[in-house]
């Protein structure tokens, strides 16, 4: 009797990057630590109805006024002009965003999302320190293929979605087939980082970009492991939990 052959897992570490993976077959997993993914976890958990992701500030303006929506995100790491919110974990607590639906945009998470759906991705979710659990369960249950997609930075490979991703190949891969070396690379820099993952991502280029803002505690969360563990999945235009 014949062993099913494993779904396969890849890691793709910049938007860069993205048209050279089979998305058309793949849950692919959107991952942008600091903050956007962090945020999404955290404003599910905390009771947000929906999260609509939108690639320009000026439609997401838009949108929140036409639903009336909370409009937040940012670019180049500070609140953008003409949103209510940023793109902060700690702004979304329960007595605030239960209930509420965010209209959402951001520099690199919301702009791969995008398009992830564009290339036809069977499933989207997104990942991030806070709801690790839920997604490495997700994965594991649902026997399909995988792309880890690392939002980056403006296609420029970051640390903190790398050491992400090498998180969940080190919890998942004995159910895939990872003959992938962005992979490996991911999962090795998992291995060395998890001694002191705060000291060393105080190492990265986007440490030191959002600590120049004050946003340390905005960082110390977002490595958090499972403080938000919900799974944010799209449909329907939008994010809600995974049920």
């Amino acid at each position: 009797m014949n062993t099913p052959a494993k779904p396969t897992l890849f890691t793709c570490v910049s938007p860069a990057l993205l048209h050279l993976y089979d998305v058309q077959d793949a849950i692919v997993v959107v991952i942008d630590v600091f903050r956007a993914t962090s945020t999404i976890a955290a404003a599910l958990y905390n009771g947000a109805e929906k999260i609509i992701p939108v690639d320009s500030v000026q439609g997401a303006i838009e949108l929140g006024e036409e639903l009336g929506a909370i409009t937040a995100g940012e670019r180049d790491g500070k609140i953008a002009e003409g949103l209510q919110h940023g793109n902060s974990p700690l702004e979304y607590p329960r007595e605030f965003i239960t209930g509420k639906t965010l209209v959402l945009t951001t520099t690199n998470g919301t702009r791969l999302l995008h398009m992830a759906l564009k290339n036809g991705a069977t499933e989207v979710i997104t990942g991030s320190f806070a709801n690790l659990s839920a997604v490495c369960d997700h994965l594991v249950k649902s026997g399909k293929n995988v792309v880890l997609g690392c939002a980056a930075w403006k296609d420029r490979v970051n640390m903190e979605d790398t050491l992400f991703a090498g998180a969940v190949v080190s919890r998942v891969r004995q159910h895939f087939q990872v003959f992938c070396d962005a992979s490996l690379g991911a999962e090795t820099l998992y291995s060395h980082a998890r001694i002191d993952t705060w000291n060393f991502v105080k190492k990265t280029t986007h440490y030191h970009r959002l600590s120049a803002y004050g946003l340390e505690k905005d960082m110390q969360w977002c490595i958090s492991a499972d403080i938000a563990n919900v799974l944010p999945v799209y449909r329907d235009g939008a994010l809600v939990v995974h049920s």
